[in-house]
């Protein structure tokens, strides 16, 4: 020790250390090697905790192998459940974007662990003779199998959050469709009237479309409980006992409380990422769906004068520093940023994924840093979406009734009993001159005033009905 410093070495040489800092040479040159996006891994504190698992149920399995003195598993361990809990978090100061693989990550949580162990042991960090980051922490590893499945359930743990913020949005929108259930207003295609809807149904679509991504989620969350743990560095198991990998997988599973299977084909498992670009097209395509509800939500509150002005969005900041009294439907746009960036993110994995050589994908740190970015985002975008936005949406009535009133769409619901030729003229004749379609209809003697109200009763209008001829 010197000078608040401690020593340490690696194949390139020796290097000063703070005293008081858990990482270690390997974590040092990483900082100095990538100072690339200002983003540390202790910002996804779900592949941290991962990471952990990882580690702790090697050491088990180690131990129970008897490969690792129980000492030493113990201190292991320890240091694990430590990080597990939340400590020690902040000494995963590495770029989340690095060259190597991830083995600049494996090798920070080797350094993390052992010098947390060896102060459980009684001994000043750096002191590796008594705790060894790689040839203890790291035995049967590599950073191939270790960072890929730290990578899975870190991602499995994430997508429960974003798993629950969807369901909350889901459901802010399944309240909405039995409060705006009574309301009729006009549907549109290529943003031309089309014919008569309630609000209630124009909102079913979008509790329907997240109860429907929510599965395709879980089903790609599903392919990531498969791991290559024991495959160490390209599959193989090299350096590895027999019965390791089946046994880490075993306490993983355990620790983690997930259905951890090892891969039937260790070698494929370790330069495959089809579970990661499956994950990232069903994160796109709930991205892309938000946006468009997104979208539609702007569109309908549009104005409030000059625009559809069919909905109200809540209020939640001044929306120009110009035009007095002017809101902006603020919590859309930011999920529609959200959603570009996600699009994005999966171009960047599916390039990634698609650029691996040979038996590993040297990318995965971009991958992962894409995917966590994908979830974390999304999942914060469907909370703020449904508190600070869809469970203060209200409708305007009387415009809406306006709208559907003097709508000439209602001619559609009149087809089926005058015919689609007698439904065209009464539409051109409408919009010539400015008449409602049932003025029209009764002045040409095609239905009695009866007849239509039975026809355009609002519990109608909405729904398939048994029709009756004229």
């Amino acid at each position: 020790m010197t000078n608040n410093y401690r020593i340490e070495h690696d194949l390139l040489g020796e290097r000063e250390i703070p005293e008081n800092v858990y990482w270690g040479i390997h974590t040092l040159r990483t900082q100095e090697n990538f100072p690339i996006s200002g983003v540390s891994v202790s910002l996804y504190p779900n592949l941290i905790k991962a990471l952990a698992l990882v580690k702790k149920s090697a050491a088990t399995a180690n131990q129970e192998l008897e490969l690792l003195e129980p000492e030493k598993a113990a201190a292991i361990v320890q240091a694990c459940d430590d990080i597990i809990n939340g400590q020690l978090h902040d000494q995963f100061v590495l770029d989340v974007i690095q060259g190597g693989a991830g083995t600049s990550t494996n090798m920070a949580a080797n350094e993390i662990i052992a010098n947390r162990g060896l102060e459980l042991l009684g001994h000043p960090k750096g002191q590796y003779q008594f705790l060894h980051p790689v040839q203890d922490v790291n035995r049967s590893q590599s950073t191939n199998d270790v960072y890929p499945t730290a990578i899975k359930l870190g991602l499995s743990f994430a997508i429960v959050d974003l798993l629950a913020a969807m369901q909350t949005l889901q459901a802010a929108f399944e309240a909405k469709v039995v409060e705006f259930s009574d309301i009729l207003k006009i549907g549109r295609t290529q943003l031309q009237d089309a014919v008569p809807m309630t609000v209630g149904q124009e909102f079913s679509t979008y509790a329907v479309m997240l109860a429907e991504d929510r599965l395709r989620l879980m089903e790609a969350a599903k392919l990531l409980l498969e791991i290559n743990l024991g495959a160490s560095a390209i599959g193989t198991g090299i350096n590895t006992d027999p019965a390791y990998s089946k046994l880490a997988c075993q306490r993983l599973a355990e620790f983690s409380a997930l259905d951890i299977i090892p891969a039937e084909n260790l070698i494929e498992a370790t330069q495959d990422p089809g579970s990661f670009v499956q994950l990232s097209g069903v994160l796109k395509r709930v991205a892309i769906k938000l946006s468009k509800v997104c979208n539609d939500l702007r569109l309908l509150s549009s104005g409030p004068q000059a625009g559809f002005n069919e909905i109200n969005l809540p209020a939640r900041a001044a929306g120009s520093s110009i035009m007095p009294g002017k809101v902006n439907p603020i919590i859309p746009d930011v999920v529609n940023q959200v959603a570009f960036e996600v699009i994005g993110n999966d171009m960047t994995i599916s390039m990634a994924a698609e650029g691996g050589q040979l038996q590993l994908n040297a990318f995965e740190p971009i991958i992962a840093h894409s995917l966590f970015k994908s979830i974390n985002h999304l999942t914060s975008a469907c909370q703020t979406l449904s508190v600070n936005c869809v469970s203060g949406i209200t409708v305007n009535r009387e415009r809406l009734s306006q709208l559907v009133n003097r709508s000439i769409t209602l001619i559609t619901a009149l087809n089926p009993f005058i015919g689609y030729e007698n439904t065209s003229k009464i539409a051109k004749e409408a919009l010539k001159l400015n008449k409602s379609v049932v003025d029209l209809v009764i002045e040409h003697k095609l239905l009695t005033k009866d007849e239509l109200d039975e026809i355009l009763q609002p519990k109608n209008l909405p729904h398939p009905r048994k029709l009756f001829k004229k």
